[in-house]
C-alpha cells in the first residue's frame, strides 16, 4: 500500500519521476543520481522496494543553483556548504568563491605575462647571435651578490641587516613586475628593522615579523594555533629553508625557488597547527620579500601588505586576498564603507590547516611575483594591526620622515597604539642603498 501510495502521488502532480525532474531541473538523471548520493539533492521520497526516486517540483530552484554553481566551476564539496544556507548567507559565500577564482586567475596571468616577457627578451638575445638559428639558453643576470650583512632577528625584535642585491640601471614602474631590465648597475645592501607589539587590547601576540641578509617577512596568525602559524610560515621562508647563498640566480630559477618556497611555507603552517583541535580554524597571512642576486621575489596571501616608497610616493604593491577588497575592486563597495564593513576581517585566502570539519579551507598558494630594486627605495611591510587603523597619508608620513628604518618601526607602531591598538601589529622598513655608502 505504501509503495502504491507514492505512485499515486507522483502521478497526482506532487511528486515527479526522476526522468521528469530531470527535465524540469536541466539536470541529467545520472547527475541528480550523483547529487542524492553526495547529499546535495535528496529525493523526496526514494520507493524501498525498487529504488525509484521521486522529487517534490519545489526543489527544481535548488537543482538549479547546484546546476549553476557546477557550471561556474564551483566543487562538490563547496556547493554542499552553500545549499545548506539562506539565500543572503549563500550570496555571501557565493561571492567570496568567485573573488578568489578572480584572484587566482590574477596570479597566473601575471605568470603568463612574466613568461611572454622572459621568453621574448630571450629571443630577442639569441636572435643578435650572428649565426644562430634557435634559442636556447638562460635570461637574466649573473652578478653576484653585494655584499652581506648583520643577522636579522624574528619577531618582537628590532634589527638592521644588509640583503645583497645588484640595481638596475633603468627606472621601473613601482607597481609594476617582471624582470630587470638593463645592465647590472652598483652593488646595493639594505638597512632594516622589525618590530611587533601585542597592542593595547589583545592579550597575547600571534603576528611574527623578520628582518634578515636574504628576508623580510610579516606574518598575522589566527585562530588557537595563530602564533604557531605565523612563526612557521616566517622559519620556512628563511634562507637556511629554500637555499638562498650568495650566488645570483636566473629570473626563471628564482621563480621556481619562489614557487617552492611558497609550498613550503604552507606544509609548515599545516604541520604547525595539526595538534589543534580544528586546525582549518587556525593560520595565518604572510607577506614577503626574498633576495639573491641582482632580483627580489615577493610571496604573499591574505590581507597583510607591502608598500614601496619611491620619489615621495608610497604605493601599495600587494593586492588584498579579503572579501572586502574583492567588492571595492567590483564596485560595490567604497573604500570608506569598507572601514566598516562587518566582514573585512573574511580572508578569501591564507594559509590554514588540512580541513577536518569545514567542507572547503581557505588555504591555497600565495602569489608569487618579481620585482625590480632601485637604489632608494624604502620597503614597508605590515600587518593589518596596523593598515587597517592608520590610514595611508599616516603611513606615508611616518616613513618618509623617519631617518632609519629602526625609527620608523617605532614611530608606525606607536600610530598604531595612538588609533587604539585593537589587535597585534608587525611591521618590516627596509632601505635600498648603495653598498659603499653602507
Amino acid at each position: 500500500m505504501a509503495r502504491e501510495g507514492r505512485a499515486v502521488g507522483a502521478a497526482s502532480g506532487e511528486l515527479v519521476t526522476i526522468g521528469e525532474f530531470a527535465r524540469l531541473s536541466r539536470l541529467s538523471a545520472k547527475a541528480l543520481r550523483r547529487y542524492d548520493e553526495l547529499g546535495l539533492l535528496r529525493p523526496a521520497l526514494v520507493d524501498p522496494v525498487n529504488g525509484y526516486r521521486y522529487y517534490d517540483p519545489a526543489q527544481v530552484e535548488g537543482a538549479r543553483l547546484v546546476a549553476w554553481l557546477r557550471r561556474i566551476g564551483m566543487p562538490l564539496s563547496r556547493i554542499g556548504r552553500i545549499v545548506a544556507l539562506d539565500a543572503g548567507a549563500a550570496a555571501v559565500e557565493i561571492r567570496a568563491y568567485w573573488a578568489r577564482v578572480e584572484a587566482e586567475t590574477a596570479a597566473r596571468r601575471d605568470l603568463a605575462m612574466y613568461l611572454v616577457d622572459h621568453l621574448s627578451a630571450e629571443g630577442g638575445a639569441m636572435s643578435r647571435i650572428p649565426g644562430n638559428t634557435g634559442s636556447t639558453g638562460n635570461a637574466g643576470d649573473t652578478g653576484k651578490a653585494g655584499g652581506t650583512g648583520r643577522t636579522g632577528s624574528s619577531a618582537g625584535a628590532e634589527d638592521t641587516g644588509c640583503l645583497g642585491g645588484r640595481g638596475s640601471s633603468g627606472s621601473g614602474v613601482p607597481g609594476g613586475s617582471g624582470v630587470l631590465g638593463g645592465p647590472v648597475a652598483v652593488p646595493l645592501v639594505i638597512r632594516c628593522a622589525a618590530l611587533t607589539d601585542t597592542g593595547a587590547v589583545r592579550t597575547t601576540n600571534q603576528d611574527a615579523a623578520f628582518a634578515g641578509p636574504r628576508l623580510l617577512a610579516v606574518a598575522d596568525g589566527f585562530g588557537e594555533g595563530g602564533a604557531e602559524a605565523s612563526a612557521a610560515a616566517i622559519e620556512a621562508l628563511k634562507p637556511t629553508a629554500w637555499g638562498g647563498g650568495d650566488g645570483a640566480l636566473s629570473a626563471a630559477d628564482l621563480l621556481n625557488a619562489l614557487e617552492d618556497t611558497a609550498d613550503s611555507a604552507s606544509r609548515a603552517v599545516r604541520d604547525a597547527v595539526a595538534p589543534c583541535a580544528d586546525p582549518d580554524g587556525s593560520g595565518t597571512t604572510l607577506t614577503a620579500m626574498l633576495w639573491t642576486g641582482s632580483r627580489l621575489g615577493l610571496v604573499h596571501i591574505g590581507d597583510s601588505r607591502a608598500y614601496l616608497l619611491r620619489g615621495g610616493e608610497l604605493f601599495r604593491i600587494t593586492h588584498d586576498h579579503s572579501l572586502v577588497q574583492s567588492m571595492i575592486d567590483d564596485g560595490s563597495l567604497s573604500r570608506e564603507e569598507a572601514a566598516s564593513h562587518p566582514g573585512r576581517a573574511l580572508l578569501l585566502k591564507a594559509l590554514v590547516g588540512e580541513a577536518r570539519s569545514a567542507p572547503v579551507a581557505v588555504a591555497c598558494r600565495p602569489d608569487v611575483r618579481l620585482r625590480e630594486v632601485l637604489a632608494g627605495d624604502r620597503y614597508l611591510l605590515c600587518s593589518d594591526g596596523l593598515s587597517a587603523v592608520v590610514d595611508e597619508a599616516e603611513l606615508r608620513a611616518a616613513v618618509i620622515t623617519a631617518e632609519v628604518p629602526e625609527e620608523a618601526v617605532r614611530r608606525l607602531v606607536g600610530l598604531a597604539h595612538e588609533a587604539g591598538g585593537p589587535d597585534n601589529v608587525a611591521c618590516v622598513v627596509a632601505d635600498v642603498v648603495v653598498a659603499a655608502e653602507e
